[in-house]
């Protein structure tokens, strides 16, 4: 449908608009990508940092980092939007579910190679979909029901008996992939009443306050290297600066194309798990990560 008046022909400028509205799409999806790596080089970080210390201390200091990063760069000029809410009770409890997936994320990591940790958490659109029924009254339809067992069908052959992963490093990686569910079905719920500036800063500062409590109990008693402490800085840089990245890019690219390209993070996973950690996930473990992200990719566009 034209925007022009009735009648009359379409502007001759309308090729260059075409033009710029295809570079703002490519700017949105580069941001995507951007911050999709970020995410992918954090789960990288805490898998090797687990190696060395607890999972708990490694998750704190990523909130920690992230919520100072919060206040230094944006308390001077939006106190007010980062406290203000107005269902808090529902915000409080976003944050303390994304805890709670961050947690067994680390502890999946630490028995997990990462393309297939990163595989199974990816289960969580598809979760979405099928709570989003009874939660929401969203109706799922036959191309939401196959999505749903066809991510299913996916993770079991990720987590197949004989496969080589760790059977405790898979629950914890379910778990995790349950608690991101959650956290992305109250997101839809708190969507029109609440900022992302806010719904950033109090899960930062929620999970400070949860893992700083824990940290006197798993603190090792050991200074980390110089490495060791760059690395730990890192991940609240790397996961703050991946949402600023993945959030602008939706003001240059409509959510209907940049839903698919979340799974460009199995894609960095997987290479950083070969380039770090030399690990390769075997074929049939492959043909699960791809049905997984086909699944995805169904609701994806299905929903828009």
């Amino acid at each position: 449908m034209s925007d022009s008046p009735a009648g009359q022909p379409a502007p001759k400028k309308a090729p260059h608009t075409t033009i710029l509205l295809q570079h703002n799409a490519l700017k949105g999806f580069l941001l995507a990508a951007a911050g999709l790596f970020l995410f992918a080089c954090m789960d990288s970080t805490t898998k090797y940092l687990t190696t060395h210390y607890n999972v708990p201390f490694v998750v704190a200091m990523r909130y920690i980092v992230h919520f100072l990063l919060m206040v230094m760069i944006l308390a001077p000029r939006h106190s007010a939007q980062l406290v203000y809410t107005q269902r808090t009770g529902l915000v409080v409890a976003r944050a303390v579910v994304l805890t709670i997936a961050s947690l067994c994320m680390g502890m999946a990591l630490h028995r997990m190679p990462l393309a297939e940790t990163t595989a199974i958490n990816f289960l969580a659109p598809t979760l979405v979909a099928l709570l989003a029924g009874s939660m929401l009254g969203e109706k799922i339809g036959g191309w939401g029901w196959a999505a749903i067992v066809t991510g299913f069908i996916g993770v079991l052959l990720i987590a197949r008996p004989g496969g080589g992963l760790d059977a405790v490093g898979i629950m914890f990686a379910l778990g995790a992939a349950a608690a991101n569910a959650t956290y992305q079905l109250l997101s839809r719920l708190l969507a029109s009443t609440e900022k992302a500036i806010a719904l950033l800063f109090y899960t930062a500062l929620l999970g400070s306050i949860i893992f700083g409590i824990a940290l006197p109990w798993f603190w090792e008693n050991e200074a980390p290297s110089e490495l060791e402490v760059i690395l730990l800085l890192s991940m609240g840089v790397s996961g703050g600066l991946g949402h600023y990245l993945f959030t602008l890019a939706y003001r240059h690219a409509p959510a209907s194309m940049l839903a698919p390209t979340t799974y460009l993070q199995l894609l960095w996973a997987g290479l950083l798990g070969w380039i770090i950690f030399d690990t390769i996930p075997d074929s049939m473990s492959l043909i699960g990560m791809a049905i997984v992200a086909a699944s995805g990719l169904i609701i994806a566009f299905k929903s828009h």
